[in-house]
């Protein structure tokens, strides 16, 4: 694993991990680079790292990354409680889901960063910097929505909307996963050209950039009690992983829009108890790769034929697989319980085989090779 780079997000003090923020790992040697509470979920951009803090005053920091080094660039405001998502749109937002509040963010990222280079340029912007010395955005380049009123046959997870994920469609909209209604809600990101709040924030925030909103377009159904948590597309079909019941579902858009099943089957054998499935990908050639913690294995299906069908499964070399990243020849698990990345090698049925080698990071819960 000679020249692995990576960027790790995890669970510090704040929310009962061992990190203290955002880790690189270089030969396979973890260091933190970026002191941050519960940066759970990161997304990169070219030379942009995106983090989010998963609290309670949930927020989302940008980070200019150059080497092993992260520069803060800004903080925004997620708009609500424990955001747990994070991505880079098509559309030029950036997208945050909060899952305890049930809210979907999109951060113009074209006014975010006009307004974070005019606070460098001076700081003469009223309330430009916040407590510790922060640039923060201003809500004329953010929006956030609630997801509608929601509940599912899992009481004690699906008590409300939990927002756990947006992914973009080859439409041009943005899916989010709500796991506590058993629902997708598509969204159209609109960026204006104008649209800038009023004071001197408001100024700063729409030169050159515009405002961002969130349009609702419609709402497709999943299985209840399935609990979406992240989804992938393959062929055209989103795939997505039932966090609370254990499987894995693929969806295609009918002739009106709506995404409908087409297959779905079980990851295990057995009650589904404590079993949660977490991260899912797919690769060119209809391998989806899916984690399942609590059984703590790696599950991989083929999906080239237009179904799903179970491939095999194995260890995922440590406790509780939050995440994963595939790297040519390796799975990477971030088993947040082991307090460890794990290195798998793939066979060539894609099936994991035993680990290789164990990065210690505290508590990781995502990974992003960089």
């Amino acid at each position: 694993m000679a020249g692995l780079r990576l960027l790790v997000g995890s669970y510090t003090a704040t929310g009962g991990g061992n990190a203290t923020g955002i880790s690189f790992v270089e030969n396979g040697v973890a260091a933190t680079v970026a002191v941050l509470d519960d940066p759970s979920f990161l997304a990169v951009s070219g030379d942009r790292v995106y983090a989010v803090s998963e609290t309670a005053e949930g927020s989302v920091s940008a980070f200019r990354r150059s080497g092993s080094a992260l520069e803060h660039r800004w903080t925004a405001t997620a708009g609500g409680n424990a955001p747990c998502h994070v991505q880079v749109d098509p559309s030029g937002a950036l997208v945050v889901t909060n899952y305890v509040s049930g809210t979907v963010t999109a951060v113009s990222l074209a006014a975010a960063e006009s307004f974070a280079a005019s606070v460098a340029a001076s700081d003469g912007v009223v309330g430009a910097r916040g407590s510790a010395g922060a640039v923060v955005v201003p809500a004329s380049a953010i929006a956030t929505v609630a997801l509608p009123a929601a509940s599912g046959p899992v009481v004690d997870r699906q008590d409300g909307p939990h927002a756990h994920q947006s992914v973009p469609t080859p439409e041009g909209t943005v899916l989010v996963a709500d796991l506590g209604g058993d629902t997708l809600h598509e969204f159209r990101v609109d960026m204006s050209d104008g649209g800038a709040g009023a004071g001197a924030a408001g100024a700063h925030a729409g030169a050159g950039a515009g405002a961002v909103s969130l349009v609702p377009v419609r709402v497709h159904d999943v299985a209840p009690g399935a609990g979406p948590r992240h989804m992938t597309w393959f062929d055209g079909d989103l795939i997505v992983a039932g966090e609370l019941d254990g499987r894995v579902y693929r969806l295609r858009r009918d002739d009106s829009g709506v995404l409908r099943l087409v297959a779905s089957v079980d990851t295990f054998d057995g009650p589904t108890g404590d079993s949660l499935l977490s991260h899912i990908e797919a690769d060119e050639s209809g391998r989806v790769t899916v984690a399942v913690r609590g059984r703590d294995v790696i599950v991989v299906l083929d999906a080239a034929d237009g179904g799903l069908t179970v491939v095999g499964s194995a260890p995922c070399g440590g406790a509780w697989p939050r995440h994963f990243a595939r790297v040519p020849g390796f799975v990477l698990v971030a088993n947040e319980r082991s307090d460890a990345i794990a290195v798998l090698p793939v066979g060539d049925d894609g099936v994991p085989g035993e680990a290789v080698a164990q990065i210690a990071v505290g508590t990781p819960t995502c990974i992003v090779p960089v």
